[in-house]
């Protein structure tokens, strides 16, 4: 048995190495495509590689959530109930500013709206009393009366009343506009989003 295992042994030994494959330089990428050509294959790559990204497109239209209202309540007092929506929105100068529309629900009282907008302090500051002009997509202009006239708690602080123009609204964005005392006028483009918001709010709460 040893013996045999020695033989084995030295067959092995004396056992050729084995032959590897030499690698083959890949063809330029010119002819590559003149091959794809020659065989009618560019067209359809290109069908294809068109219809691969109406699938992707198509299946990320589906998958994507729809966007919903965001909507808060507070009680204010025992039986007093207030709704609001609430949005940061930035002027022209880049400036943000707090956009909150209000609905107060009171026992034997009728359903207010009243829209405030806060600013940061010491950047801007509103006119008081003025009111609030609202112009619509379709070239409608409204008005909203100032609330807090000359007692606004914070000089950045306005708040109209909202009732009357709610209802008139339509789809499509909004431009709110009202004096600065810096003799110049902020202004604020409402998303059409944030407008059906506000128009949920008043028909579903």
């Amino acid at each position: 048995m040893l013996y045999r295992t020695q033989q084995l042994d030295q067959l092995d030994t004396n056992k050729p190495p084995a032959k590897t494959l030499p690698l083959l330089p890949l063809p330029p990428l010119s002819e590559l495509v003149a091959n794809f050509r020659r065989k009618g294959l560019v067209p359809r790559l290109l069908l294809l590689s068109g219809l691969v990204l109406v699938l992707l497109l198509g299946q990320l239209a589906f998958t994507q959530e729809p966007a919903t209202a965001v909507l808060r309540q507070h009680q204010d007092e025992p039986g007093v109930m207030r709704y609001h929506s609430q949005q940061s929105l930035l002027d022209a100068s880049g400036n943000a500013w707090q956009v909150v529309l209000f609905k107060q629900i009171t026992p034997g009282q009728p359903i207010r709206f009243n829209l405030r907008l806060v600013g940061f302090p010491g950047i801007a500051e509103l006119t008081h009393p003025q009111p609030l002009e609202i112009s619509t997509a379709s070239g409608q202009v409204l008005t909203a009366a100032d609330v807090f006239g000359e007692e606004s708690p914070a000089p950045n602080v306005g708040q109209y009343n909202f009732t009357e123009v709610l209802s008139k609204l339509q789809k499509g964005f909004l431009t709110l506009s009202v004096p600065l005392k810096s003799q110049e006028t902020l202004c604020l483009k409402i998303p059409e989003s944030l407008v059906t918001e506000w128009q949920w709010l008043e028909t579903e709460l």
